[in-house]
């Protein structure tokens, strides 16, 4: 039975990795900072005769990763998708920016998922297909930016595009595909409602993708090469 692991799975994207991966018979790991208010998971538990648990982790605390790699323990991972992320305080451009709201989200959106491939990394060397896939945005392409503004948001995702280049490159050693992929506009807490891709639309797309990966890309979610 394969293994997933899925951070930020409370919600949005990650919550729908989750439904997916359950549905096709995986085992997954999803993750959150508080799982007692992950009111969709904890329905999800009750559905998946044992193949989902539901892990503690803050991927800004390196405390609460290193405590659930040890609740996973010496599970075989075979996707990591590293989903948890932050948009910050809106409105941010020169000028007005909030220094503190910008820490915070670099902290999640850039470190958070190196603490998480670090942490898992021993897990993922385990298994068969040895996958992490980083979700970024298009707004983190800097060739793509011809609007301006966000620049938590947009500075958080191309850094987290440039770990994972570098991750890729590092691990390559080891067997590990690590790629960033762009999941477009979609029907989430952060996209908003006025999004043009559904939820369920832009992971279906995600997984097809995944099938066929190579390693140290940045994609979007229909395939197609993103420019850095």
């Amino acid at each position: 039975m394969p293994v997933a692991l899925i951070t930020g799975a409370n919600r949005g994207l990650g919550l729908e990795f989750t439904r997916q991966y359950l549905s096709d018979g995986w085992q997954v790991f999803a993750t959150c900072r508080d799982p007692a208010s992950a009111n969709e998971l904890q329905r999800l538990t009750q559905k998946t005769g044992g193949k989902l648990a539901i892990v503690a982790m803050d991927v800004t605390d390196v405390k609460s990763v290193r405590a659930a790699a040890a609740k996973v323990g010496d599970a075989q991972i075979d996707l990591l998708v590293n989903c948890a992320g932050i948009t910050g305080i809106s409105g941010q451009k020169v000028g007005k920016v909030n220094y503190e709201s910008w820490a915070r989200v670099l902290d999640v959106n850039t470190m958070g998922p190196l603490r998480v491939i670090e942490a898992f990394l021993d897990n993922v060397a385990r298994s068969k297909r040895k996958l992490v896939v980083t979700i970024t945005s298009g707004m983190g392409s800097l060739s793509d930016n011809t609007s301006g503004g966000s620049i938590a948001y947009r500075t958080s995702k191309a850094a987290v595009n440039m770990v994972t280049r570098s991750a890729a490159i590092d691990l390559a050693p080891q067997g590990i595909t690590c790629v960033v992929v762009n999941p477009g506009w979609a029907k989430t807490d952060m996209g908003g409602p006025n999004a043009t891709l559904t939820a369920q639309e832009s992971v279906t797309a995600i997984r097809q993708l995944i099938e066929k990966l190579g390693t140290g890309m940045f994609f979007h979610y229909d395939g197609t090469a993103y420019p850095w």
